[in-house]
């Protein structure tokens, strides 16, 4: 992937880059990856005590500063960042805040998603949904009180993937609010009006608008489940780019069928319609 060519944003577009770190095993551009880095990224690296901890960090790090350089032009050792008061990371250079990019990323056991964007609040979460087996007494926890009784009610065999289909749009939406889990996950709910669809409720208490959001959800692979929120900007609705890649070396552009889809149209009504890539 060359850092240096150059790919159009608009502000109705938002671009998912994939990465399986788990393949990047080559030890030379690892090292090229580590000459990316600021001083106290490369002092964190060896502080993961796992191998695939240190490669995910490495990885992850690369690649969040070789893809925002394929927006503005910041070389890829340029970009910092600052976290906000939830620790969200922000990006301080002023090239990128005039553009009014940003990012949002995301990893779960070999895979990590890059989400970028302009001018709207993005969130995305990725989940292993093989690797990972949940006690479904979490949601006794942290879900809505519908969300739990849903989750139950669904047959055994499908109560696990339920869990995470409703985890994945959680996260998505509080990494979008930027608030992290500040944001309590029982005061927002998500039901599932079909097999396609799904509807965000959210308490008054959170002083937010189910309209000013849109999520989707997809697989990349059998074993992941990646789901978007992203703040609606205007009435039309954005398009999902998505590229699998390996830092400075290759990228392809994907399809992906969504599995979910929630679009609020301008009139207040909601369009379940099911959108392929654009």
């Amino acid at each position: 992937m060359n850092a240096s060519g150059a790919i159009p944003l608009t502000p109705d577009e938002i671009h998912l880059w994939l990465v399986f770190y788990d393949d990047i095993a080559d030890e030379r551009l690892q090292f090229a990856y580590r000459q990316l880095l600021d001083t106290a990224e490369r002092e964190q690296e060896p502080r993961f005590y796992f191998a695939r901890d240190r490669r995910r960090y490495l990885v992850t790090r690369a690649l969040v500063r070789t893809v925002l350089s394929r927006y503005v032009a910041v070389d890829p050792t340029e970009w910092m960042f600052s976290t906000n008061a939830y620790g969200r990371p922000e990006i301080v250079n002023p090239p990128a805040r005039d553009a009014c990019l940003s990012f949002n990323i995301s990893h779960t056991h070999s895979l990590i998603v890059l989400g970028v964007t302009r001018r709207r609040a993005l969130g995305v979460d990725v989940e292993n949904v093989c690797t990972r087996e949940i006690s479904i007494d979490i949601a006794d926890r942290y879900f809505a009180p519908e969300e739990v009784a849903a989750l139950r009610a669904a047959p055994p065999r499908q109560q696990q993937y339920r869990f995470f289909e409703y985890w994945t749009f959680k996260e998505a939406y509080i990494k979008a609010r930027g608030m992290g889990l500040s944001l309590p996950l029982d005061k927002f709910s998500f039901r599932y009006p079909d097999d396609r669809a799904v509807e965000i409720a959210i308490d008054p208490e959170l002083t937010d608008e189910t309209a000013r959001w849109q999520f989707w959800q997809f697989r990349p692979r059998t074993e992941y489940l990646v789901a978007i929120c992203a703040e609606r900007v205007g009435a039309q609705s954005p398009s999902l780019v998505v590229r699998h890649a390996v830092p400075l070396r290759s990228e392809r552009r994907c399809a992906i069928e969504y599995l979910r889809v929630a679009d609020w149209c301008g009139d207040g009504t909601h369009d379940h319609q099911i959108r392929g890539p654009r």
